[in-house]
């Protein structure tokens, strides 16, 4: 990078009278110097020493990580917009995640719904006794007019082990054929309402990283006007003639290019 600086001699002249020799002279700062020349009101940097001028905000001036930024909408859309100061995009991925919850939440509500109706039905229809019963019986219940009739069809198969024991509480009988296929179109409804809950999962995994993404591109974008801000124009001002002898002012005026 190459810099140009320009030297000005600003002829500050102190008027000092005889009295004055027994007078203390007060310093003058750096800082203090700017804000008279520039009108700035200035920040103090880690060390006290003049930093970043007031008029950018403590918020603008300050570089953010692109990985918290990342992380943090990763774990909620929104946040790292938040964090890295491009809220004003990152309302819609949080906006977006709130109503995918809402949505994962209905199907959720409605697929269980849908397979009570179902179950109540085959206890109604087929004497199914729901208590303590998974999935798969339940399939079975919808595929076969009885319990007898599956127990051959496992038995024809040599599957002895899926036999159900009529029993042990593992019995059905429909009253119509009719009456089996509308329990089994319930059930199918209830499982193609339950997998509509990994499309909407799908989608609040995909809104959770590109709200990281975003919130990534805004950090540099960020970081990027800092850098700008800071490297354009720097303003160095020193005493001529150091604290006792002042006679002016050297300012310093660098520009990054």
């Amino acid at each position: 990078m190459a810099t140009v600086r320009w030297f000005f001699s600003l002829a500050l002249f102190i008027p000092l009278s005889l009295a004055a020799q027994s007078q203390q002279v007060v310093p003058i700062s750096e800082t203090e110097i700017r804000t008279e020349l520039f009108g700035l009101r200035t920040m103090s940097g880690p060390d006290g020493g003049p930093s970043l001028p007031q008029d950018m905000s403590s918020g603008a001036a300050e570089k953010k990580s692109v990985g918290l930024a990342a992380l943090y909408s990763l774990l909620l859309p929104g946040m790292g917009e938040l964090y890295a100061g491009g809220f004003s995009s990152g309302k819609y991925f949080l906006l977006a995640e709130g109503v995918l919850w809402l949505a994962y939440a209905a199907v959720d509500v409605h697929g269980n719904a849908l397979r009570e109706d179902a179950r109540v039905y085959s206890a109604v229809h087929a004497g199914v006794d729901r208590s303590g019963k998974d999935d798969q019986f339940f399939v079975d219940v919808g595929n076969f007019a009885s319990v007898d009739d599956y127990n051959d069809k496992k038995l024809r198969d040599r599957e002895p082990d899926l036999v159900y024991d009529p029993a042990g509480g593992y019995n059905w009988r429909w009253d119509t054929d009719a009456s089996r296929q509308t329990f089994r179109d319930q059930r199918v409804a209830s499982e193609n309402m339950f997998n509509n809950r990994k499309f909407v999962g799908a989608a609040i995994l995909v809104n959770h990283v590109a709200s990281a993404i975003n919130a990534a591109r805004a950090a540099i974008a960020r970081n990027s006007a800092v850098d700008e801000a800071l490297g354009d124009l720097r303003f160095d001002a020193h005493l001529l003639g150091g604290w006792s002898g002042a006679h002016g002012v050297m300012l310093t005026v660098t520009r990054g290019f």
